[in-house]
């Protein structure tokens, strides 16, 4: 496939997005920005959410991984069930009740001002690096596909993706992402289907063939039950619970959306048919995972032995220009969908939480969400490049490891503060939410020879979460909250 024509596909599909743009940032303020006016109709935003939850790492890390992990990864979507239920029951109700635009707001009001500042730099750090890392799954890709052969270097590639993300979100914000992460979602669920599809016609499949290869093949496990093995099934299903409590309910990202809807009702609606969904787009990125495999070994190809590789390589270098156009306007698709309202929520989060931005007028709010922007925008360019020279790892094992050490002081913080009664010295709580994360990771490295040969997954997550809460426990003052005794009476 040309990169003129690769980069002909990109230049439209931004013409649509920044078209969308115009659309929805007429007559905007910070409201728009930041909660679209709390008027986005709730089955939109569940749509849209599809996008935004993926990303290019699902895209192609999950079809990637399935030969060295079968169907073994739709345990931890299982577990994704079991946490949007808790969001939609426990954490929505709260921030709608509370009225928030910054979700981190409510750590102030529970214990602090160093709880709530220890709060939002923690989403921060997890969701810039979370973010850059998916991201530079897709700004691989087309540097593979088009910018190693215009001789353009990775790092000029990575500034042109952020500033053209850069130049559809900077005015609208949530308002504009609302619409174009539906379009986005779209393409991406049309690229899988459409792959899929032309892989099993050109291997002389029918539907019922399809399913019936996919099932007898060496990839379809699903559930493993050595207690031993990171994939067994109870480590990997509650560590997709908790996940999903985290990287959904305790990020800015995930619950501005749900913020933006009417109200708590429309809100939860979304949460419900959102996670049916999802378990249903897991279940096809799986299949074509299977099927790139099954091609493969079918026409005596010989594969990257990066996972991450073999969706990309197949479709730039065997597949028909067609199906490559397909998964370049797929992984597109999916990963700006995450990219623009990470970016979004990034600059809210730092407005709200760090730069007083209720105590200013429209005029300094706009200039103030303008500089901050771009700020977040160049952060993210500088941490992706750090990324392509550290990284040796799979992506979707580096997003959840991230997730692990960053989302765990959030998972601490809010289970502390929902379900006890007790205060705690505020000013150790920065402290403790850094221990936690050290101990975490001595505790991971060395469990195989201290927990008699258990090893660690991505269950890190719920170690770090239970040591910040230990943590907590022991500096608390066995105080009851004005807040808490509000909210045993709702």
């Amino acid at each position: 496939m040309s990169s003129t024509l690769i980069i002909g596909l990109i230049i439209g599909y931004f013409c649509i997005l920044i078209f969308i743009s115009y659309l929805t940032s007429k007559n905007t303020d910070s409201e728009t920005f930041f909660l679209a006016n709390r008027q986005s109709p709730w089955y939109v935003v569940a749509f849209g959410m599809i996008g935004t939850s993926l990303s290019g790492v699902t895209f192609v890390s999950i079809p990637g991984v399935v030969k060295v992990a079968q169907f073994s990864y739709l345990q931890l979507v299982l577990g994704y069930l079991l946490g949007y239920l808790v969001i939609a029951t426990v954490l929505m109700p709260l921030y709608y009740r509370l009225n928030l635009v910054s979700i981190y707001t409510y750590l102030e009001q529970r214990f602090g001002y160093w709880s709530y500042k220890t709060g939002a730099a923690f989403f921060l750090l997890a969701r810039t690096l979370g973010a850059s890392i998916r991201l530079f799954l897709v700004a691989g890709v087309l540097q593979l596909a088009v910018f190693d052969e215009l001789g353009v270097p990775f790092a000029v590639s990575v500034i042109i993706t952020i500033l053209l993300i850069w130049v559809y979100t900077f005015r609208g914000g949530m308002k504009t992402i609302i619409w174009t992460d539906t379009f986005q979602t779209t393409a991406m669920l049309v690229a899988v289907v459409t792959t899929i599809w032309l892989i099993s016609d050109e291997l002389n499949m029918g539907f019922q063939g399809l399913i019936s290869q996919v099932q007898a093949s060496d990839y379809s496990q699903v559930f493993f039950w050595d207690v031993k093995d990171n994939k067994y099934f109870l480590k990997q299903f509650f560590s997709g619970a908790f996940i999903a409590i985290v990287m959904t309910g305790l990020d800015q990202d995930m619950m501005q959306k749900n913020l933006s809807c009417k109200n708590i009702g429309e809100a939860q609606k979304n949460m419900f048919w959102f996670s049916i969904i999802l378990v249903f787009v897991n279940i096809l990125f799986l299949t074509l995972g299977a099927l790139l495999y099954i091609y493969a070994e079918s026409k005596g190809i010989t594969l990257p032995a990066k996972g991450d590789d073999v969706y990309p390589f197949l479709a730039l270098e065997y597949f028909p220009p067609f199906l490559g156009i397909v998964f370049i306007l797929g992984i597109i698709a999916i990963t700006y969908a995450s990219a623009d309202s990470a970016l979004t929520a990034l600059t809210t989060s730092f407005c709200v939480d760090f730069l007083d931005f209720k105590n200013r007028s429209e005029h300094e709010r706009v200039r103030m969400r303008y500089i901050v922007h771009m700020g977040v925008s160049i952060v993210m360019v500088l941490v992706i490049i750090a990324f392509d020279i550290l990284n040796d790892d799979n992506v979707i094992t580096a997003v959840f490891t991230v997730a692990g050490y960053t989302y765990g002081p959030l998972l601490g913080l809010y289970t502390f503060g929902l379900y006890t009664k007790k205060a705690v010295r505020d000013r150790y709580v920065p402290i403790i939410c850094v221990i936690a994360p050290i101990l975490t990771y001595i505790v991971s490295k060395n469990s195989v020879e201290w927990l008699w040969g258990y090893e660690f997954g991505f269950e890190v997550l719920i170690l770090n979460g239970f040591l910040t809460f230990a943590g907590l426990l022991a500096i608390s003052s066995g105080k009851i909250t004005d807040l808490e005794l509000a909210r045993e009476e709702v």
